[in-house]
């Protein structure tokens, strides 16, 4: 897959997945979309506790996926990255896309509708991370719903422009440390 693939799946996410949010929030939530998008604070404290909150999350989650155990996902996962050859602008690139373009729909649309946890469920299934048939990326899945969560609980409580700040550092954590991954040149994708 060249680069250019990858800035389309970016811009799809962002306008897609954002023009449905766009229309979602128009059609569920109370507040006009001007006062949604402004939040609850301002976007200097929305920004500062999206990316404390994403530092946080993209940390906790590459723990979890560097532990032995993961290894055959994150070797699978890591390869497939790497195999894009991604630069650090495309990695910005695509966390801000998919940061800002699944928060609108997921958190600012969705969320109105079904609820806080039901949302990080479907979010995280979405994603294939809750897979019955892999228990290793199911464990990660199952952390990731209580982190997504957070970013439901940051939405209503903050702004959505937070929830954004910090999906998008999760992103650029975990990319960036999955290119850097060392894959080995054979690698099992279960033990």
């Amino acid at each position: 897959m060249d680069f250019r693939n990858i800035r389309t799946l970016g811009w799809i996410t962002l306008l897609g997945f954002g023009g449905l949010g766009f229309l979602l929030i128009w059609w569920l939530r109370d507040e006009g979309i001007v006062d949604f998008l402004g939040g609850h604070y301002s976007i200097g404290i929305q920004l500062l506790t999206g990316v404390f909150y994403g530092i946080f999350c993209g940390y906790l989650a590459w723990f979890v996926v560097s532990r032995k155990f993961m290894k055959p996902i994150t070797n699978k996962y890591s390869h497939i990255i790497q195999g894009l050859k991604l630069s650090i602008w495309d990695i910005w690139f695509i966390s801000f896309c998919a940061g800002v373009g699944e928060e609108l729909f997921f958190r600012g649309g969705l969320q109105p509708l079904l609820g806080i946890w039901i949302t990080a469920i479907i979010f995280v299934a979405i994603h294939g991370y809750l897979n019955p048939t892999n228990w290793r990326i199911s464990i990660y899945g199952l952390i990731m719903v209580f982190l997504m969560a957070g970013l439901g609980y940051l939405t209503e409580e903050v702004g959505i422009i937070s929830a954004m700040t910090a999906h998008m550092i999760i992103d650029v954590i975990l990319l960036k440390k999955l290119v850097a991954w060392k894959v080995p040149f054979s690698f099992e994708e279960e033990e």
